[in-house]
């Protein structure tokens, strides 16, 4: 049986996601930011080199990285479900949007957040540019989602999975605005209408309120 590591409001949370959508076992332990500092604790920082989270054991094998795990376990224990093949029409548009968000999403997100942190101006060149660049991304996802029901076409994948934390829980770290992006907001509600992320979210972060509006 899997078990997973899950860092209380973290990327952790895709992991949960997948394993509740595939509908296979797994054994959640549960590890809590600390309160000064919100990083991880030494706990979930023993298990791999980086220590973050989340992390997978699945017998002799310890493996962090979001992306990695999901990957992992739709191939070895999804039968390859919510991935589409090299086949399938929309095969490039998974790839891409399978990979959005920890490459282009995550990213500026984290670095406004880091700026906040460092009580640099919002007028500064880099923190405009940095502003400027996350709405690019926004209207990106919000441009596929409006014509789209999900971010490969019509059919859920792992790549609506890898990208709903950076719409959501990311945010509570790095405040975002969606009022501008309808598109992103209904594609939202459409993810929060799905039994297997609200039992994802109420086992790992029980009592906080997934961020859909």
């Amino acid at each position: 049986m899997l078990t997973v590591h899950h860092l209380t409001t973290s990327q952790s949370e895709r992991v949960l996601w997948l394993c509740e959508e595939l509908g296979i076992d797994y054994t959640m332990v549960r590890h809590e930011r600390l309160p000064d500092t919100r990083l991880a604790p030494p706990s979930l920082r023993a298990l791999t080199p980086m220590g973050t989270g989340p992390v997978m054991q699945d017998g002799d094998v310890t493996m962090s990285e979001s992306g990695a795990i999901v990957e992992y376990i739709i191939h070895k224990y999804g039968g390859g479900r919510l991935a589409l093949p090299p086949s399938h029409p929309d095969y490039a548009q998974y790839l891409y949007w399978f990979h959005f968000a920890n490459a282009s999403l995550q990213p500026v997100m984290g670095r406004i957040m880091m700026l906040k942190r460092l009580e640099v101006p919002q007028d500064h060149a880099y923190s405009k540019a940095m502003h400027e660049r996350l709405d690019r991304a926004l209207r990106t996802v919000d441009a596929r989602v409006q014509p789209h029901t999900w971010l490969a076409g019509s059919d859920f994948t792992a790549a609506d999975i890898m990208t709903v934390f950076s719409l959501t829980t990311m945010r509570i770290f790095a405040p975002v605005d969606l009022g501008a992006y309808a598109g992103i907001l209904a594609y939202l509600q459409r993810v929060g209408a799905r039994p297997a992320y609200r039992r994802a979210m109420a086992k790992g972060d029980p009592g906080m309120e997934p961020l859909l509006a």
